[in-house]
């Protein structure tokens, strides 16, 4: 029996050094609204401040558990429960070599460039933008590619680190409107948003800070274009999903680094988009975790201290934002990005993941309380790659074959202790873990940090993921758990161990067959707060057939 890992790095840090907007995001949001609402098992509801929302997920539980009733916090948090994952789509004017990526013409010793002496390589990609000319884009394909998928919200490279806009900026010279496609008159950002919004997607845009064509980049005046910038995307195109910022920071034309305004640029987006997702390396609404082969860790808080911190070179130690920290100051979940393809940008010589590499990524993303962005890029034309597409819709008919039979509903289920039921309550009952309403949930009195549930079948079951979800309106609490199963003897062993659980948990185990399972929770920062525990026998991933790209 593999045991899951249950070490953490935490890293302690002082307190957030954001303004409060900046974390009413509709991704995590209002989440956190929820969650301070009544500084979580309050007795009565109180008015939440953005301080509040801001310092996010109580500590101090008072004695009765009261749920959310105010209608746009529930819409969020149903909203999130079901997000799992997204599209995210890397594409601009580098794509008509199909060889190389935006940051190719930076000076930097390590980047390939076929052998070209570096000026004349930089001269030839400058004339990219004025050859532009996408004569199969179809922003309805690449939603309809996303939805179809199941993916749930789009984020695109509007700019990149060449400082080409895909969309006609205002403040720039190096944009579709310089372009020979559609004689200037093109707006990818335009028929992108429209499209996201027929197919229900939420819209993301990532704008990159590093600029390799702004003549003022590396000087202060800069922070002011990129606000314009952000400013003319964010208020053109509609209401704007989760707003992305790479913290990569390079020489511009002149060789000169910009010392970026990261306070200036979020407050533009809050101001501009106030329901808007940031994510960056610290934030403030969702952080990057760490690594872009897309596995976040086995550990994983959605608590982080920033304070000190900044995204790119200053950002968190890579182990930190990969697990979080248990006692982190501010509420900002993972977002897992990887690519479908070994690049981030098409190339022609490349093939997409395989299903099993697909499958592994979801269970080490979306399992370990992560979401997950997956990158698809188009290529020249500016259509999906035929094999990506069929690849998407292999792992979208996965997906729904190995979650669609919940082996825990043909078991009964009891807890060591419900919380009330001594007074003749039933609300918290052990049964609320079976259903599949979001606000029902079973937990134990306050005292009681380790209680346990037990699921109890008539006949043998056969398993190999386990699935487990906190309520994380009232917060993530859990530390550490274990897995025991009955033998043919009557005796309870060990199965497998684990630590964070937070929205979702999923454990990848050996095949077992049992009658019975008991979820001990080991050890929790408060009294477990529990809404769905789940099954599956899936018959499709195998760790051990999955090939490095």
């Amino acid at each position: 029996i593999q045991l899951i890992p249950t070490g953490t790095v935490l890293h302690k840090g002082g307190p957030c050094s954001f303004n409060p907007p900046f974390i009413m995001k509709k991704f995590l949001l209002l989440l956190l609204s929820a969650i301070t609402l009544s500084t979580a098992f309050a007795q009565e509801e109180q008015e939440t401040t953005p301080a509040q929302i801001f310092k996010s997920a109580p500590r101090n539980y008072a004695a009765e558990a009261q749920p959310e009733t105010n209608p746009i916090i529930v819409e969020r948090l149903e909203e999130w429960k079901d997000l799992k994952f997204g599209f995210m789509v890397h594409w601009g004017p580098y794509s008509q070599w199909g060889v190389v990526e935006s940051w190719s013409i930076c000076s930097e010793p390590w980047i390939s460039r076929d052998g070209a002496p570096y000026m004349e390589y930089v001269q030839n990609y400058r004339k990219l933008n004025r050859t532009f000319k996408p004569n199969k884009f179809d922003a309805k394909r690449w939603a309809k590619n996303a939805s179809d998928a199941g993916m749930k919200y789009v984020v695109f490279t509007t700019k990149h680190h060449d400082g080409f806009c895909l969309w006609p900026n205002p403040v720039s010279t190096h944009t579709v409107r310089e372009s020979s496609w559609r004689e200037g008159r093109g707006d990818v950002l335009r028929e992108l948003s429209e499209a996201c919004k027929e197919y229900g997607l939420g819209f993301g845009v990532y704008i990159s800070p590093w600029d390799r064509n702004a003549p003022t980049y590396g000087t202060p005046e800069y922070n002011n274009v990129f606000r314009q910038t952000l400013e003319h995307a964010l208020t053109q195109y509609g209401p704007i999903y989760e707003q992305w910022f790479d913290g990569a920071n390079g020489e511009g034309p002149n060789g000169r680094r910009q010392q970026y305004d990261w306070p200036l640029f979020n407050a533009t987006v809050a101001r501009l988009q106030p329901q808007a997702v940031i994510f960056s390396d610290v934030g403030p609404g969702c952080r990057w975790m760490g690594n872009e082969q897309g596995f976040c860790g086995s550990t994983c808080w959605s608590r982080l201290s920033v304070a000190g911190f900044a995204p790119g070179a200053e950002a968190p130690a890579p182990a930190v934002l990969n697990s979080g920290e248990s006692d982190g100051e501010c509420w900002i979940p993972a977002e897992t990005d990887v690519s479908i393809r070994p690049g981030w940008f098409h190339h022609a010589s490349e093939q997409p993941k395989s299903l099993q590499q697909l499958l592994g990524i979801y269970y080490t993303s979306v399992g370990r309380n992560s979401l997950l962005l997956l990158n698809v890029p188009p290529d020249a034309r500016g259509r999906i790659d035929a094999a990506d597409s069929l690849r998407l819709m292999e792992f979208r008919a996965a997906l729904d074959t190995i979650f669609a039979y919940d082996i825990a509903q043909g078991g009964r289920i009891t807890a060591s202790q419900e919380r009330g039921r001594a007074k003749g309550s039933r609300r918290y009952r052990a049964e609320n873990v079976l259903d599949t309403a979001y606000h029902t949930y079973w937990t134990a009195e306050d005292s009681t940090l380790q209680p346990t549930l037990t699921l109890t079948f008539p006949q043998e079951v056969v398993f190999n993921r386990l699935m487990l979800q906190e309520y994380i309106p009232l917060g993530q609490r859990v530390v550490h758990f274990t897995l025991q199963i009955m033998d043919g003897a009557g005796t309870w062993i060990t199965a497998a161990r684990g630590t964070t659980i937070g929205y979702k948990r999923i454990l990848c185990l050996p095949t077992i067959g049992t009658t019975a399972i008991r979820i001990c929770f080991d050890a929790s920062l408060a009294v477990p707060v529990i809404n769905r525990v789940a099954l599956y026998n899936d018959r499709l991933y195998n760790p051990e057939e999955e090939v490095e790209l």
